[in-house]
């Protein structure tokens, strides 16, 4: 393998930024110091002016294979993320079929092993039979991210509404539990009501029928449940503020029982955005109104959100129009995440250092990940090189994803992904894919 050598780059880990030279020897980053030189071949990278951020881990993305591969596939969407500057994933369940053995499961690690271009673990999913089948992979705990259970809404059969299988996983499971919470009946009756008085639904009705409620009331049994058992309980994409006193931000994360996740979607949007972009926001849960945006970003900054995410769900532009009913919920987000949350750097929402903190450190401490989400001798080489001068303008040509576009499609960042490296391999280099290494599978430590 190539060696690499960072001179004189913004080092941004564990809460400073410092100018640092950083080697990269093999698969690993092997010193970090004032001033390096050394003896071996090495490509030498000037770092002048420049960041260096552990690369961003993503615990939230629907990579749509197998089966809905005319959406997206492992490798289309795997590439958009490291030209993201995202260097390890963790994909869902609900792909067709649905992953709910360990036999289904390890078809999609092979997949990956044979074209992500990012690091990858993939979620256990449960549905309302197949408990046994979950509890296995206690036996094998290193190997997986995690269980996850749809607590409201989801396709095919993963909506977990038993509440012997909830118990019983919650109980005897030893793996982190992440749920996707919204309440189906409080859903599927404020449906009713808006759809008897207005028949035709738009896009800025779906918060009113998944509104604030039916989240708060799903997390609120998630997170009794979880208590219940002392059961390692992580709450994907928080959306409301009531949902936020479930939580608390005094306890460090290694020590909490109970973490929540935000998205960068419901940082970033409102519900006033509806009447420009219609279904294109279109998710689950919604996208909601401006205070409940506000409220997102204080709990974020005070730590009782502990992780950013994407939730990145592409759909065809053609799955994305009206009718309401017919209209698919989710969007594509993980080439442009770092970059928004660079850009509130700029604008003056948060420091750097809470970027990395929240999309990369916190992740690893929240799933136990081994030796990544840091930028530490030793560990694995997963980095991002970012200019933050550097404008960036999201256009229909440079857009990986495979369904071929963005909600941000024209709009222009400050910043700018330079070179992405996983595993000490540069994979991502002036807006070009330029190395065909394939990712690792990540492992976990478990208590």
């Amino acid at each position: 393998m190539q060696n690499y050598l960072f001179k004189n780059i913004s080092v941004v880990n564990e809460g400073e930024t410092k100018v640092m030279d950083v080697y990269i020897k093999g698969s690993r980053i092997e010193r970090i110091d004032g001033n390096i030189t050394t003896k071996e071949s090495a490509t030498e990278i000037d770092g002048t002016g420049k960041h260096l951020m552990p690369g961003v881990i993503d615990d939230q993305v629907h990579f749509r294979e197998p089966g809905l591969t005319h959406k997206a596939t492992i490798q289309s969407e795997s590439i958009a993320a490291v030209a993201g500057g995202i260097t390890s994933f963790m994909e869902m369940p609900n792909t067709i079929p649905n992953a709910l053995t360990i036999n289904l499961l390890e078809e999609k690690y092979q997949i990956a092993a044979n074209s992500s271009a990012a690091n990858y673990s993939f979620f256990m999913g449960v549905s309302n039979d197949n408990a046994e089948e979950v509890l296995k992979i206690n036996k094998q705990k290193s190997d997986y991210c995690g269980v996850k259970i749809f607590m409201g809404s989801s396709t095919g059969n993963m909506l977990v509404d038993n509440f012997n299988t909830l118990e019983k996983i919650f109980s005897e499971t030893e793996m982190l539990i992440a749920t996707h919470c919204e309440d189906e009946t409080i859903i599927k009756n404020n449906y009713q009501q808006i759809k008897s008085i207005q028949p035709n639904l738009s896009a800025a009705d779906h918060p009113i029928i998944r509104k604030e409620d039916a989240c708060f009331e799903s997390s609120l049994r998630a997170v009794k449940m979880a208590q219940k058992y002392n059961t390692r309980l992580h709450i994907l994409h928080i959306s409301t503020e009531k949902e936020l006193q479930l939580f608390g931000n005094m306890m460090p994360l290694k020590e909490k029982r109970i973490t929540a996740e935000v998205c960068i979607h419901h940082l970033h949007f409102t519900a006033d955005d509806y009447d420009r972009l219609e279904y294109q926001i279109k998710c689950n849960p919604a996208i909601k109104s401006a205070h409940h945006k506000t409220a997102l970003w204080k709990a974020l900054l005070d730590n009782k959100l502990d992780i950013i995410a994407t939730d990145h769900a592409p759909h065809l532009m053609s799955e994305k129009q009206p009718p309401y009913e017919n209209a698919h919920s989710g969007l594509p987000l993980v080439q442009h995440a770092l970059q928004m949350m660079l850009q509130y750097v700029q604008d003056g929402m948060l420091p750097i250092e809470k970027v990395a903190e929240k999309m990369s450190h916190a992740v690893a401490d929240c799933f136990g990940i081994r030796e990544r989400g840091f930028i530490r001798e030793g560990y694995f080489a997963d980095l991002v090189m970012v200019d933050l001068e550097k404008p960036y303008t999201v256009t229909t040509d440079n857009i990986l994803y495979k369904c071929g576009w963005s909600p941000l499609l024209n709009k222009t960042f400050n910043a700018s992904i330079l070179k992405t490296m996983v595993n000490g391999h540069i994979v991502f280099d002036n807006n070009r894919l330029v190395s065909a290494e394939k990712g690792h599978r990540m492992s976990f430590n478990r208590n």
